[in-house]
């Protein structure tokens, strides 16, 4: 994809896209930065030109006040929050919201990654990763589930919109999948996998709604009866993703620098 002119005819320097500030949750997990970290790089490679910055909710440094206050100090006067988070809830609604209105810089909050058709496209490469292959014959697909493992919020936007990745990949996938949290909202993984064992369902997957490795997906994927995806992690599709998150919320802001 070309990239837009950043110096006028006359050689004065044009004003570059505003800079793309990518908001992680944070981690007491060492693994769950530098997956995020790895992420922004392939989103850079991706996109060219496009200052990327990365902020935290809490845990991790930097948080993402500093990193607005460190766009202020370089001149920064415009960026786009991109939640690195999988649905709406408290951190989507309120926290970050209230931080990016704080600001110095301009900024606008996008949606966050889920649901979308790249985020289930993402889980379902995931699964064929872990060993997932389409039920071949009609007993398969009887006995055949996923368990959509997810953090869980106590925001019902949130169990909507994991239900909705669910249905998602379950198009996909061409089975049953059943969301499942592994704090705060019901059903827990360890349940619903009981209920489709109980319904018949004994090759059941677990596919791992999360960005990046930690405690909650290390329990999930403990609790799989056979077989468990990795967390959505460093895969093109989120670099993507995020890309088109950041896209939508410029053209929704009705600025020409989308692409």
């Amino acid at each position: 994809m070309s990239q837009p002119r950043l110096v006028h005819l006359d050689g004065r320097r044009r004003p570059g896209p505003p800079a793309l500030v990518v908001v992680a949750h944070g981690s007491r997990d060492p693994r769950a930065l530098s997956t995020v970290r790895a992420l922004l790089d392939v989103v850079r490679a991706e996109r060219p030109g496009l200052a990327v910055h990365l902020g935290h909710i809490e845990l991790n440094e930097p948080l993402l006040t500093d990193t607005l206050a460190a766009l202020d100090d370089r001149g920064t006067t415009d960026a786009v929050l991109v939640p690195l988070l999988l649905a709406r809830g408290h951190h989507v609604k309120h926290d970050i919201p209230e931080t990016a209105a704080r600001a110095r810089v301009r900024t606008r909050v996008a949606a966050p990654l889920g649901p979308h058709p790249l985020l289930a496209e993402t889980l379902h490469a995931r699964l064929t990763e872990a060993g997932w292959r389409t039920p071949a014959t009609g007993r398969e697909r009887r006995a055949s589930a996923v368990v959509l493992a997810a953090a869980g919020s106590r925001d019902p936007d949130a169990a909507t919109d994991t239900r909705r990745t669910a249905r998602l990949l379950a198009d996909r996938l061409g089975v049953p999948v059943v969301p499942a949290y592994a704090s705060t909202a019901a059903p827990t993984v360890a349940t619903a996998l009981r209920a489709l064992a109980a319904r018949g369902r004994d090759r059941v997957a677990v596919a791992s709604c999360f960005t990046a490795p930690g405690r909650f997906a290390t329990e999930a994927a403990q609790a799989a009866p056979w077989i468990a995806a990795a967390p959505l992690g460093v895969h093109p599709l989120m670099a993507s993703l995020l890309l088109h998150r950041y896209d939508r919320a410029l053209a929704a802001d009705g600025r020409s620098d989308a692409a």
